[in-house]
């Protein structure tokens, strides 16, 4: 039996990986990748490393 410790490492890692992998395959597309950050804002992230917010419409 798996414990619920290990699960939630094991779930942060793969977050984390999904995160670099989907920069990856942003890079080999020429193309962004869009996160939400810890304040709560959702970003744009470009390959040159341009941070961009994104405006919701009103």
């Amino acid at each position: 039996m798996v414990q619920p410790m290990n699960q939630i490492k094991d779930l942060q890692k793969l977050i984390k990986l999904t995160g670099e992998r989907a920069k990856l395959d942003a890079k080999a597309n020429d193309t962004y990748i869009v996160y939400k950050t810890s304040q709560g804002q959702i970003v744009e992230e470009f390959t040159d490393g341009k941070v961009v917010p994104c405006f919701e419409p009103e």
